[in-house]
Parts: C-alpha cells; sequence; structure tokens
C-alpha cells in the first residue's frame, strides 16, 4: 500500500509539473472510447475539407459570370486555374506549417487553418473578377495547412487500441468534406434562380449568385475554430523552464526509488538528433504510394462530375447539379456510417497495408461497371450509381486511411508534423495535377465516341484503372516498406 502511494504521488507531481506530460497522464487514464476527441477531430478535418471541393459544380458558371473567357470552350481552362490554385498553394506552405506543428504545437496551426477558411472562402464566395477568385483561393491553400498537423494529433490523442478509429475519422471526415462540399454547392449556388420565393434578384444572394454556399461553410468553420480554442495540446515537449520542475521530480523520485533516479538525466527529445525525413524510405515510399492515389481520387472526382452531367449523346448521364448532389451526399452518409462501425474492425483484421491492396484491386472492376451503368435509365440508373459511388469512396477512404497510419508509424512523435507536411506537398502537388489532367482526358475521350478500342468513357475509366493498378503494385516489397521499432 505504501508502495502505491509513493508510487501516486510521484505520478501526481510529475504531471502537475510538466504540462506536456498531462497528455500522457490523459492518455494513460483513458479506458473507453475519448467520444469527445473523436468528435472534434471529425469537425475540424471537416471544416477544412468542405471549401476544397465545394466550388466544383457551379465553378463553370461562375467563370462565364466573371466574363475572363472569350470563348464558351475557354471556359474550361480558366476553371482549372481556379480549382488548381488552391493545390499550388498548400503545395507551397505544407513542410513550413508541419514544422511550425511540431516547434509550437499542433493546437495554433489547427486555429490558423480554420480561421483562414472562415475569411478566404467567404471573399471568394464574392468574388467579382477572375483575379479575385484565383488569389483567395490560392491564399486559402497557403494558410489551410492543418491537414498535416491533424493527422498527427489524431495519432498523439488516442490509445494505441483507438488509433486506427482515430486516423480513420481524418480520412473519413476528410472524403466526407469533399463529398459533402460537392452536394452543398451544387444545392445552395445561384439560390435566386433556384429558390426565387425565398432568395430575392435584389439581395446579396442574387447580386453574388455563388456566395451562399460559401457562406454556409464558412459559419460552420467559424463556430468550429471557436470550439477548437478548447482542444487539448497533444505534443509532448520539456524544455529548458522546466529545469527546476524536473529537478523537484527527481528529487522526490530518489527519495521513494534510489538509483531509478537516473533515468531522470537521460537526454530529452530535443537533444536527440532528428532523423533525415528524405531517407526514411519508409515514411518516403508510403507518401509516393499516397500520392500515386490521390491523383487517382483527385482525378476521378473532376470527372465524375463532368461525366454525370455530360449529355447522353456524349456518353454521359445529363443528370443536374442537384442529382449530382443527391449523389454525393448520400456517399457521404455511406462514409459516415462505414467509418464508425467497420473501418476499426476491417483495420484490426487486415492491417493498414493489406487494406490499401484490396481496396485498390477492387476499385478496378468497380470503375470498369461505369460506363455499363449509363446504358441503363431510370431507377435502375440511380440505384446503380449511388451503390457504386457508395462503394468507390468507401474503398478510396480505406485505402487513404491505411497510408496515414503507415506514414505517423514511420516517424517518431517529434517529426510527425514535418513528415505530414512533407505528404502533404506532394499530395497536393499530385493533386493539382489531377482536376487539370482529369478535364483534358475527358475532352479527349469524348472526341472518339467511334473508336473502335475503348470509345468514350471506357477510354477515360481504363485511364482511371491504369492509375489504380500502378498503385496497388506500389504497395508490395520491395518498393512499401514498414518501419521496424
Amino acid at each position: 500500500m505504501a508502495e502505491e502511494s509513493r508510487e501516486a504521488l510521484l505520478k501526481k507531481v510529475y504531471y502537475e509539473n510538466c504540462p506536456g506530460c498531462k497528455v500522457e497522464q490523459r492518455k494513460e487514464l483513458q479506458r473507453g472510447l475519448p467520444i469527445k476527441m473523436l468528435v472534434a477531430v471529425w469537425l475540424v478535418v471537416l471544416s477544412a475539407a468542405l471549401p476544397i471541393s465545394s466550388l466544383f459544380p457551379f465553378l463553370y458558371f461562375m467563370i462565364r459570370d466573371l466574363h475572363i473567357a472569350k470563348r464558351e470552350e475557354d471556359i474550361g481552362y480558366y476553371a482549372g486555374y481556379v480549382g488548381a490554385s488552391f493545390m499550388i498553394g498548400r503545395v507551397l506552405t505544407s513542410i513550413f506549417w508541419g514544422v511550425v506543428a511540431d516547434r509550437y504545437g499542433r493546437k495554433p496551426v489547427i486555429i490558423i487553418g480554420i480561421a483562414a477558411v472562415v475569411i478566404f472562402n467567404t471573399l471568394f464566395g464574392l468574388s467579382v473578377n477572375f483575379w479575385m477568385a484565383i488569389s483567395t483561393r490560392f491564399l486559402l491553400g497557403c494558410l489551410n495547412g492543418l491537414l498535416g498537423p491533424i493527422k498527427a494529433y489524431a495519432s498523439e490523442a488516442f490509445r494505441e487500441e483507438h488509433q486506427a478509429l482515430g486516423m480513420s475519422t481524418v480520412s473519413v471526415a476528410w472524403g466526407i468534406g469533399l463529398i459533402i462540399g460537392p452536394a452543398l454547392g451544387g444545392f445552395l449556388a445561384q439560390p435566386a434562380d433556384k429558390y426565387p420565393n425565398i432568395f430575392s434578384q435584389n439581395s446579396i444572394f442574387g447580386r453574388f449568385p455563388y456566395f451562399l454556399p460559401c457562406l454556409c461553410i464558412s459559419v460552420f468553420a467559424f463556430g468550429v475554430c471557436i470550439a477548437s480554442f478548447w482542444l487539448p495540446e497533444t505534443l509532448h515537449k520539456h524544455n529548458g523552464n522546466t529545469g527546476l520542475q524536473d529537478d523537484s521530480f527527481e528529487a522526490l523520485e530518489t527519495a521513494s526509488y534510489g538509483s531509478f533516479a537516473n533515468e531522470g538525466k537521460q537526454k530529452t527529445e530535443e537533444q536527440i538528433p532528428k532523423e533525415n525525413l528524405f531517407k526514411n524510405w519508409p515514411l518516403m515510399s508510403s507518401i509516393i504510394v499516397y500520392c500515386v492515389y490521390s491523383l487517382h481520387d483527385m482525378a476521378y472526382t473532376e470527372i465524375f462530375s463532368l461525366w454525370a452531367v455530360s449529355p447522353r449523346k456524349l456518353g454521359g448521364l445529363s443528370f443536374s447539379t442537384e442529382n449530382v448532389g443527391e449523389i454525393l451526399a448520400i456517399s457521404g452518409f455511406g462514409l459516415f456510417v462505414f467509418q464508425i462501425t467497420l473501418y476499426p474492425f476491417v483495420e484490426r483484421l487486415l492491417g493498414p497495408v493489406m487494406i490499401a491492396r484490396i481496396g485498390g484491386i477492387i476499385t478496378i472492376p468497380l470503375l470498369s461497371s461505369y460506363p455499363f451503368i449509363a446504358m441503363l435509365s431510370g431507377f435502375s440508373l440511380y440505384l446503380m450509381l449511388n451503390i457504386a459511388s457508395v462503394l468507390k469512396n468507401v474503398l478510396s477512404i480505406t485505402i487513404v486511411t491505411g497510408l496515414f497510419i503507415l506514414q505517423n508509424k514511420a516517424v517518431d512523435q517529434r517529426q510527425r508534423g514535418a513528415a505530414n507536411g512533407i505528404s502533404m506537398t506532394a499530395m497536393s502537388l499530385f493533386k493539382a495535377i489531377g482536376p487539370a489532367g482529369g478535364g483534358a482526358l475527358f475532352s479527349w475521350a469524348q472526341t472518339r465516341l467511334d473508336a473502335a478500342i475503348l470509345p468514350g468513357s471506357q477510354m477515360i475509366f481504363f485511364i482511371l484503372n491504369v492509375v489504380e493498378a500502378i498503385a496497388v503494385l506500389m504497395t508490395f516489397k520491395p518498393f512499401l516498406t514498414l518501419r521496424h521499432e
């Protein structure tokens, strides 16, 4: 009993005098699933992801109304510039935000990133010319650097048995944001035309027809930003200012355990030389695989919307933006259900590498079915497309989550922010290529509707499958390796 009392007192002094160790105490005392932390991470990621793709359903019409394109055929090029500007901004600053998160903590980067959504997403909806639109998107990309730090945050805030659920929360919230964002854009853009009984043409929503979806996302982000001030910091640090506190701990430890106090004299994390992340092949290989999958997913996102709204005579579905919004909303709900019910079990059963392989392999025949789904009509078309869309997005998020886990296991805590910054930079570069490449591929495929081999949309999904197959092959050794601890 006396031994237990000394140990309890020792921990009490240690945790009270070391702010960083309070995190360890919290993690140690958590025996059940930390629902509040799960919800907090989910909301932060969702608020950052919503504005990324919310513009896709109305971007064509926005560029047209800004009168920057001299010909209708040029609208797609200018739309591509606006879509890519966000990712270009993120390429330039992701490593910087990762370093900041490692030095000053995850929480400040999270708050700055959400605040950027509030400011620049709102300004984008109020754009009066092309250059205002592209500059606000670029600045949003530059300042919204929280995805890397929030992945590190999720890997640190949960106990080992809940880490898969924590990481899947990040990837699924991100995936849902990339799906619900376009759904909001499709439903809420041009409200004075769609809902004239509610919104007047003379109101601000009539003069700025693309402001409402941006405003709704910014209001949501504002609430999350305020709530983020109560997030606990997870970066575990012992700096030089804690010398007296460490001395008091060491004295108590010496009195209680004698020679055991020598452990207090070991090097702190800041004194241990940091590893060159670019020479960490388990990290770099997982990032490269992640980038190839990201290129595929971003090209798919661009192509799916174009394919769905294009006319039947060109191999499309002749859907309206509202139809696309409904399908994406259903996919988002399916992702949410999968994340809270099945993913943790599947990850424990198969492991992150096998999940990525199986998900990629199943995706190939699924995408091959899309041109044949387009031959259907009525309820059967709507039903099969919803099933295919839910499956595609579930598989995509499953793959990404597995790769998130691999990346965070490949480095120590003190370098996770920088590692995720490198990952975000590389991924953003590939995602900047995705929309432009996907749009060019789609336009080219529509010029060969009568080709003998893979006509029209069949060629589109065939090339997407080639990229997916390359990514699957890269998940095998010797390319993808795991860190041995």
